[in-house]
């Protein structure tokens, strides 16, 4: 039997094709998904106010009276206006609704409304504009909190509602709970049928937030649960016998021994790729540590055993300065490279493409290197034996599976310049083993650390003029691109429900701080660069600034992942308190590495403590590692997760989540990885909860009978 959950949302009434077709575009196709559909902020309208208490230009909800009948006027052909007033004990309102002409009878003289909208002060009296309404009867409450949905063209706020409350009622028989009981009483959960209601139809704000804690807890326990499945699935399949590995040659190529770490880690992945096993491993360490050389030892292995190796960069810069590093060193040794990146001509993509699987060794690469572009259509290898993805917080799962896919039986070595503790690592890449790289290459010098506030700024920017004039570069980073006025929406943020946040200074932004700094210091050369660019606009300031005809880059994080800037010897981090430790470590990990002393200065104006505490830490801890744990603990494993030049991004290994926040619910992530940790220990293949078995096929976009 079809169940009702898994049929289009058609079948409900009132849903026609167009509005199926409407609700595609928000991603609802059956009656779950529109369940599921989460409001994103809810109206506050239990907080009313008197109208004298209003601030002109906000929103607000207001109990009135309605103090004379409503008149239609028609001020042109088309528009016609309904006008009245209402009142309460502090002023007298002037309410207007545009071509609504059918509520005429729906404000009776003396009747009684809860009003809610923008609220503008006009002398001693106030009008409002098409405010939202709810009659006020004795013995009824009103909602204090009203769902605010993400919406389409097609798709009003009250035909939303009326659809989710259709699907709560069609589906209130098939809502069973595929949380066991034991796992829900352990962690304090609510019921599934209470946590979907509170969601759409809450009674408080206590209610939201135990809704909140369950689906959140329920999105994270799914995530984890099929990372760990997908991990298992994965090494049921043969990979190719990479064991041609002396690398010798390769490290001839080099004037410098490798570290201790570097060694390690470069014989576990000899070992991994030496089985008929996929590798699936994951390596972590500082900017600047030496990653690229295990990831080139991985890639000789393969090429070296008749295979081919392709390694995949977050932005076309980078896979550039990857080519450039690595091609000649590959072709030094007889091996032929090739780069596809989006900036290629058509013809020469084309060309590229069609090498990668040609059968004829004189054509085909042996080594590929590039973007995005390697995991688009048309791109198929013909015998990949290592998959290698540099920077992995900027790649997501889905990301990783499709570059997986073009080279099903490959080993696979993902890179992160974000120290991440193990506790983390085994959340976030349940299906990946960890090596971990924590010296640093001789002679790399301490990035002195300093922090300090708004009172600074004279003395800073002397600073910033004597470190380019003597012949270094600079960097500034703002936590925002433009600078936005502050407004009081009325509306509550679905994500705010149970967390506790610091109060923060303003936000710097990149673009009018560059102004105020060319202003400051006219006899510098001084660009600005944020993530909203286009490709080519960012990769020809980064290239600029590189070759030194920028001294300054006022930045977002974008710069985190970057070219290597030797000449670069002061990083600014304005807001400093916006950022956790594994982020400001990473950015000072941009400076400091050619022969001259290098600086980190990070700017805060904040008084909180938990804010004060990380910046202290900065300032005494210069290991990833030990940062990267105490980050954990002060501020959460967001950093960790999301891409982190867009901070409102709430997703994890490409699979976007509707509630959690990783930054925002790390106790709600702990508690639901251990609890994942212990049901496949009782279950393995959780053969007896077909229900949880679906939950993860859905949130992986797989078959449930894949997971068998």
């Amino acid at each position: 039997m079809v169940r009702l959950s898994n049929a289009p949302v058609k079948v409900l009434s009132g849903i026609g094709p167009a509005r199926a077709k409407a609700y595609e575009k928000l991603g609802i196709s059956t009656v779950s998904d529109l369940l599921y559909h989460f409001p994103r902020a809810y109206e506050n309208r239990g907080a009313v106010k008197l109208l004298s208490e209003c601030i002109s230009g906000d929103k607000a909800s207001v109990i009135m009276t309605i103090g004379t009948v409503p008149k239609k006027t028609m001020i042109r052909r088309g528009m016609v206006l309904l006008k009245f007033t209402a009142f309460d004990e502090s002023g007298v309102c002037e309410i207007t609704y545009y071509n609504q002409n059918y509520l005429a009878d729906k404000f009776p003289l003396g009747a009684t409304f809860r009003f809610y909208g923008q609220v503008e002060k006009v002398g001693k009296r106030y009008k409002m504009n098409s405010p939202a309404y709810e009659m006020v009867i004795e013995g009824e409450v009103l909602p204090p909190l009203v769902p605010v949905y993400p919406l389409t063209e097609g798709i009003s706020k009250s035909r939303m509602a009326t659809d989710i409350a259709a699907a709560m009622s069609a589906l209130a028989s098939e809502l069973d709970d595929y949380l066991p009981d034991d796992i829900r009483r352990e962690y304090r959960l609510c019921t599934l049928p209470f946590a979907l209601r509170a969601i759409h139809d809450p009674t408080d704000y206590e209610s939201v937030a135990r809704a909140k804690r369950r689906l959140v807890f329920d999105e994270f326990f799914t995530f984890a649960l099929g990372m760990a499945l997908s991990g298992k699935k994965r090494k049921e399949f043969g990979a190719p016998v990479c064991d041609k590995n002396d690398i010798s040659a390769l490290l001839s190529a080099f004037p410098y021994e490798l570290t201790g770490d570097q060694k390690k880690a470069i014989e576990e992945i000899k070992r991994d790729m030496a089985k008929d096993i996929p590798m699936s491993r994951i390596l972590v360490g500082d900017v600047g540590c030496g990653k690229t050389v295990c990831d080139m030892a991985a890639m000789l292995v393969a090429v070296q055993s008749g295979k081919q190796a392709v390694l995949m960069a977050p932005t076309e810069i980078l896979a550039r300065q990857h080519y450039s590093d690595i091609a000649p060193v590959f072709e030094g040794l007889g091996y032929k490279t090739s780069l596809l990146v989006g900036s290629l001509s058509a013809g020469e993509k084309k060309k590229v493409r069609a090498s990668l699987s040609s059968e004829d060794k004189g054509v085909r690469p042996d080594v590929v290197i590039g973007t995005h572009a390697l995991i688009s259509d048309g791109v198929e290898f013909y015998s990949a034996g290592v998959l290698v993805t540099d920077e992995q917080h900027r790649f997501g799962v889905a990301q990783r599976a499709t570059l997986s896919k073009k080279g099903e039986r490959a080993h696979v070595l993902v890179m992160s310049a974000t120290p991440i503790p193990r506790s983390l690592a085994l959340i976030m890449y349940g299906d990946l083993d960890l090596s971990k790289i924590n010296e640093m290459p001789k002679g790399r010098q301490r990035v002195d650390t300093f922090v300090v506030d708004e009172g600074y700024r004279p003395r800073l920017n002397a600073f910033i003029e004597k470190q380019v004039n003597e012949g270094g570069q600079v960097y500034i980073v703002c936590p925002a691109v433009e600078e936005k006025e502050p407004e009081d929406s009325g509306e509550v943020e679905l994500s705010s429900f149970g967390v506790e946040r610091e109060e923060m200074p303003p936000l710097k932004a990149a673009v009018q701080f560059s102004d105020e700094l060319s202003g400051a210091l006219p006899n510098l050369k001084i660009a600005f660069l944020h993530g909203k660019m286009k490709g080519a606009e960012k990769d020809d300031i980064m290239k600029r600034f590189a070759q030194g005809e920028i001294d300054v880059l006022v930045s977002t994080t974008v710069i985190e992942v970057g070219v290597n800037v030797p000449r670069a010897t002061l990083m600014i981090v304005e807001n400093a308190e916006r950022f956790g430790l594994a982020q400001l470590h990473q950015l000072r990990g941009r400076v400091g590495r050619g022969s001259r002393k290098s600086y980190c200065v990070l700017v805060s104006d904040s008084h909180g403590q938990n804010a004060r505490e990380r910046l202290e830490t900065m300032k005494k801890e210069y290991d990833g590692f030990k940062i990267a744990e105490k980050d954990l603990v002060l501020r959460g494993p967001g950093d960790f997760i999301k891409g982190s030049s867009d901070p409102v991004v709430r997703q994890s290994g490409g699979l976007r989540f509707k509630l959690a926040d990783m930054s925002e619910d790390s106790g709600v992530l702990s508690d639901a990885y251990e609890a994942a940790k212990s049901l496949l220990e009782k279950s393995p293949d959780l053969a007896e909860n077909e229900n949880l078995r679906g939950m993860i096929a859905r949130m992986f976009s797989i078959d449930a009978y894949s997971l068998n």
